[in-house]
């Protein structure tokens, strides 16, 4: 399971997607979250549809990689879904005892679990073909206009790059760990919910004394660095714009527009 996390980690390839400037991946995967969250019927679903897959199959990152990520959310989506079944009201459909399951909690249980499911793909072709640094870079160029409020945005950059960086280190040492327990009689698997929770323990005290390890080993490469912010520091490779980038952001733009229109639309029709 923990090998199924696919947060943070970045897939090698070349494709169109790669070479794309990480301030339009950022914009892309906005754009595309919020056109998930202004869907609401076959039209807006079918174009959310399509922009995904010419998205996968144009960043050559193995379709199967991906839906690795889909496999840590299960008991998350199942969880929201049951949610709205039984709190959604609408037309009754059957009844369990005194908990009621209509058509519209159903149909919101379907929307949520796909709004879900592409959502976690969508994020996760941006990071699969990013690297954290070029990523960092990306939003800190983004976020720079915000300097002028005084937002620390290269500090909250750093820590997400770092974040980014760490989560693939800490769930390979979970599993070390995981392993050594389990050569040692430790058994993860039987039992109900409550004795699999306790059997993490000898876990967890081991893996958050490692990342405050690094935590601090990090702190002092920083520190022996003479690392004091990011004011006045320059890039080896500073971030410039293409003609793809352009075109990216039209093809963009026009894809936002139309999920509202369909929207606006479908609600006019229906």
């Amino acid at each position: 399971m923990l090998r199924d996390i696919t947060l943070g980690q970045y897939y090698p390839a070349k494709s169109k997607i790669h070479e794309l400037d990480p301030r339009v991946k950022l914009v892309a995967t906005l754009i595309y979250i919020i056109s998930l969250f202004i869907l609401n019927n076959p039209i807006g679903f079918a174009l959310a549809t399509i922009f995904l897959i010419i998205a996968v199959k144009m960043s050559k990152v193995p379709f199967s990689f991906m839906v690795k990520g889909l496999r840590t959310i299960i008991i998350l989506m199942l969880f929201t879904a049951v949610l709205n079944m039984v709190f959604t009201p609408g037309e009754e459909i059957f009844r369990i005892w005194k908990i009621s399951i209509s058509f519209e909690g159903v149909r919101a249980a379907g929307l949520m679990m796909i709004r879900l499911c592409y959502l976690i793909i969508g994020t996760s072709i941006m990071t699969l073909t990013t690297t954290p640094n070029r990523l960092t870079d990306g939003l800190e160029s983004l976020l720079k206009g915000l300097n002028k409020v005084k937002v620390p945005v290269h500090e909250i950059a750093l820590m997400m790059s770092i974040a980014l960086r760490f989560i693939p280190i800490l769930v390979e040492e979970t599993d070390k760990i995981m392993k050594a327990q389990m050569a040692r009689g430790a058994d993860f698997e039987s039992g109900g919910l409550i004795k699999k929770t306790k059997s993490l323990l000898p876990v967890l005290v081991p893996l958050f004394i490692s990342a405050f390890r690094r935590a601090n080993d990090l702190a002092l490469a920083m520190e022996s660095r003479c690392y004091m912010g990011g004011e006045g520091r320059t890039r080896m490779k500073p971030l410039k714009y293409s003609a793809g980038d352009i075109r990216t952001y039209i093809l963009l733009f026009i894809y936002l527009i139309l999920m509202i229109i369909s929207r606006i639309i479908w609600g006019r029709l229906f």
